[in-house]
This record gives structure tokens, C-alpha cells and sequence, in this order.
């Protein structure tokens, strides 16, 4: 039995109840296939459904205002996502009359989509032969076959997509495609994998060689930096708040946040308050409380942030002060999220 064909097999018998697997609207599937990069199916399927409640079709999501988008969105992470997402809707809407291309090269041109996403809407949708390639697959030839590029390299990157349409199995490519890539996340598994009962043991060059633990292999990722964010939480004699929208091109665009001062380092309170000093823009303060005395810290693919939350209670009224129940409809960064739910006000 061929490689593609034990995946086959072993897909019939293994695979899991998973909502995207039952249709081929490819709305759909590109709504699941966005959704579950870089996250775990377990998290991202709570998303999945919302995102259909609120918009069952890609016309609903692209008449919606990127708030409410971002909103549904919080706690998912990457947020460049979110709004690819929602760009590429409005796309879809006004250049191809709210119909996804039906071909790999098609759904290229779409923003957001790559090669993979291309060619899992493709196979899954429209039974193009084309083959994925992403973590799993990686893990799942880069040990069946002794693979030892770095996944991440551009030669690895063009080895490892000749080296999956070679093994693909044309025929029947929506299921081979879908079976690779479960294979690689529940029997090949980045840690533990079930090497004794593994349809393809015996003739897995990493499980002879013993280098399972060692493949995939991945060029070391970009030195992470630490930054310090001390944000400023407001209070005034009506329980009001200030929220403001993140700019430019960096972390959380578009999300809300309060006032924040980025630092050096760590702040103590009397540090903060000369920060302050230094902005007119600031209310006065009347009380300065750290809410955390440890810094909590947030970790993304290459920053670590080091955030301290800061109650300034100050006697002038905060002009565009929200109430705290309002600032809660408001798309934020999930740690902020998190200190809203248990600040009690």
C-alpha cells in the first residue's frame, strides 16, 4: 500500500467530527482555515460558530464595521488576521460579485491567502490537486521521509511542496489533503507521537533512525524583545474611564486599550508620575494605586510584554469617559480583557 493510500485508510478510521469537513461552501472553509492558523482546533471552534451566528455569509461579513469584527475576534490572537479577514470579504463582495474563485491561482489574488489557504479552499472546495503544506504535513513527510531542511528555509520551503505533490493522492485529494494534515495533528503528534501503532512504522526513516524528537527541523526563531506597558486606568467620581485605539502597523492594530506609557524598564509609582508629568494631555491625579504588584507577562511569538495596570483616580471629570460596563463592548487585547473582568468598580 502506497504512502497516500495508508493515509486514506487511516483518515476513514481516525478522523474527527469537525464542521468544515460536512461542507463545501467555501466561505466556509476559508472562514476555518484563517480561523485555525496558529491555534488549536479546541480553541478556534467556539470562534467558528460566532463568526457564522453573526455572519452567515461573506456578504454579512463584509458589510460589518471592523469593531464588531475585532470584537468576535478577541482571544484568538494574531489580530492581523481579524482584519485580513475582513478585507478579504469586502473583497470577495465588490470584485467577484460575492463568489470565491474557484482555482488555486484565483483565490491567490485574494488578500490573506497564501499558498496554503489557496490550496485547502481548492482541494476541499473544488477538487483541485493541489497539496497543503503546514505544520503538520512538515512534521508528518519531514519524518517519513528523513527530511533534514529546515522547514522554515527557502529551499526547505520548496522541498518540502515538491515533495508533497509527488505524494499526493490526485485522485481523491480533498480527503488525502484532510487526512495528512490530521494525521500529523493526532497520530504524528509534535510531542508523543504514537510511533507503536503508526500505519507508516514501518518504513519512517526518523522512527529507524531514531530521530523522531529531532524532525522537524526549524531555523531559530528571531530573538524575542521584552517591553514594558504601563497602562493608565482612570477614574474619575462617576466611575468613568478613557479608552483609546492603538495606530500604526504594530501589535493589536485597531484594538483599544487605556492610556498607555511604554518604558524602558519597570516603573515604580513616583517614575510613572514624572512620566505623566511630562504629558499635558493627562488628567490631574489625584491617587496613583498599582493594581498588580507583579508584572504580568504576556508572551507573543517575538515580545514579551511586561504589563502593570495603574488605578488613577482623579477629581477632574474625564471628558469621552466611558462607564466600565460600556468599555466592555469594546474589541481589546485579551490581557486587558482579562483586567476588566476583575477590576471590581
Amino acid at each position: 500500500m502506497s504512502f497516500s493510500h495508508k493515509i486514506l485508510a487511516w483518515y476513514k478510521e481516525n478522523k474527527r467530527d469537525l464542521p468544515w469537513r460536512k461542507t463545501r461552501d467555501p466561505y466556509k472553509i476559508w472562514l476555518s482555515e484563517i480561523m485555525l492558523q496558529q491555534t488549536r482546533v479546541a480553541q478556534g471552534m467556539p470562534y467558528y460558530h460566532k463568526f457564522l451566528e453573526a455572519f452567515p455569509t461573506v456578504h454579512h461579513l463584509a458589510s460589518a464595521p471592523e469593531e464588531q469584527v475585532l470584537k468576535l475576534w478577541q482571544g484568538l490572537g494574531y489580530y492581523s488576521r481579524a482584519r485580513n479577514l475582513h478585507a478579504t470579504a469586502k473583497m470577495v463582495v465588490e470584485d467577484f460579485n460575492g463568489k470565491f474563485p474557484e482555482t488555486y491561482e484565483g483565490l491567490k489574488a485574494l488578500k490573506g491567502v497564501g499558498d496554503y489557504t489557496a490550496s485547502a479552499i481548492a482541494s476541499f472546495c473544488f477538487d483541485e490537486p493541489q497539496p497543503v503544506v503546514d505544520g503538520n504535513v512538515y512534521r508528518v513527510l519531514a519524518r517519513y521521509f528523513g527530511v533534514e531542511l529546515p522547514i522554515n528555509s527557502t529551499q526547505g520551503i520548496k522541498h518540502f511542496k515538491e515533495l508533497a505533490r509527488e505524494v499526493m493522492d490526485a485522485d481523491d485529494i480533498r480527503d488525502y489533503n484532510q487526512g495528512i494534515m490530521e494525521f500529523g495533528a493526532v497520530q504524528c503528534a509534535p510531542q508523543k507521537p504514537y510511533c507503536l501503532l503508526c500505519p507508516l512504522n514501518d518504513s519512517c526513516v526518523a522512527l529507524q533512525k531514531n530521530k523522531v524528537a529531532d524532525l522537524p527541523i526549524k531555523l531559530k526563531k528571531t530573538k524575542v524583545k521584552n517591553r514594558y506597558f504601563n497602562y493608565l486606568v482612570f477614574l474619575d467620581d462617576g466611575h468613568h474611564t478613557l479608552l483609546e485605539q492603538r495606530k500604526g502597523k504594530g501589535i493589536w492594530q485597531n484594538l483599544y486599550q487605556f492610556p498607555l506609557i511604554e518604558s524602558e524598564g519597570e516603573l515604580d509609582g513616583e517614575e510613572l508620575e514624572q512620566s505623566m508629568g511630562e504629558n499635558n494631555a493627562y488628567p490631574a491625579v489625584g491617587s496613583l494605586t498599582l493594581y498588580n504588584s507583579e508584572s504580568i507577562v504576556h508572551k507573543l511569538s517575538h515580545q514579551h510584554l511586561y504589563t502593570k495596570f495603574w488605578i488613577v483616580k482623579t477629581s477632574d471629570k474625564l471628558e469621552d469617559g466611558l462607564s466600565w460596563e460600556e468599555i466592555k463592548s469594546f474589541p481589546v487585547p485579551v490581557l486587558i480583557a482579562d483586567f476588566i473582568k476583575t477590576l471590581k468598580i
